[in-house]
């Protein structure tokens, strides 16, 4: 059994099926999903979709991106909405839903979708890999972070948690489309929705598969980290 992460999808479902299409991952695998399942991509509602239909084959584990957490909060918040539909690229989100944005828009999506958005983790631990969408502060345990530094603080240049613990996360996107390997802190976020690249990392050996949303694929292999199974 091989455990893999996946970063942010943002709605790039061409890209998430082409990497399930190279016939890496098996059924008995572990794949870790890193949140940002939803905005500023073309098919927010795809992904959902198609997450939860794999989720009857596969071994899936999803955390808890900003983006699930911002376009729950537009359920409720009359100052949010405004910011998610623009900023937060939440306008895409309703476009896929064939929604137009109404007073009603969220009773106009699934609710088994949200009920997805609400079963999310904050983080998973997983023998010596912790799994989590943006980061973590420093000594603090697990139970105690707070939820800027799990789903929303930018870590350009992520600091050691725990010398023992590989960090496994998403959100800081890297635009060039290259894996940051600090060794202590992988960020896997290379930029699916603006036009670069999906990453699926094999969190063990450190092989990975990149896919773009034109059906690309991209192999490689991280060098310096020490991998612990």
């Amino acid at each position: 059994m091989a455990i893999y992460a996946i970063g942010d999808i943002h709605g790039s479902l061409n890209a998430l099926e082409t990497i399930f299409q190279q016939d890496l991952i098996k059924e008995d695998d572990k794949v870790v999903f890193l949140g940002d399942y939803v905005d500023k991509g073309p098919d927010s509602k795809g992904v959902i979709d198609w997450l939860l239909e794999k989720s009857k084959t596969f071994d899936f584990e999803f955390i808890r991106g900003n983006h699930e957490i911002m376009m729950t909060r537009a359920k409720t918040s009359p100052e949010i909405i405004d910011y998610w539909l623009g900023a937060y690229g939440g306008s895409l989100t309703l476009k896929s839903y064939g929604i137009e944005y109404n007073e009603n828009w969220m009773n106009q999506i699934e609710q088994e979708h949200w009920d997805f958005i609400d079963s999310c983790l904050p983080y998973l631990e997983i023998g010596a890999n912790i799994f989590v969408h943006a980061g973590l502060e420093e000594n603090k345990r697990l139970e105690e972070q707070d939820e800027h530094h799990l789903f929303f603080k930018k870590f350009e240049e992520a600091q050691i948690y725990d010398a023992e613990k590989t960090v496994i996360c998403g959100h800081t996107a890297r635009v060039n489309g290259q894996i940051a390997d600090f060794g202590h802190t992988i960020c896997i976020d290379t930029f699916a929705h603006g036009g670069m690249w999906l990453t699926c990392l094999n969190v063990e050996t450190g092989a990975f598969l990149k896919a773009n949303n034109e059906g690309e694929i991209e192999q490689g292999k991280l060098e310096k980290m020490q991998f612990i199974s």
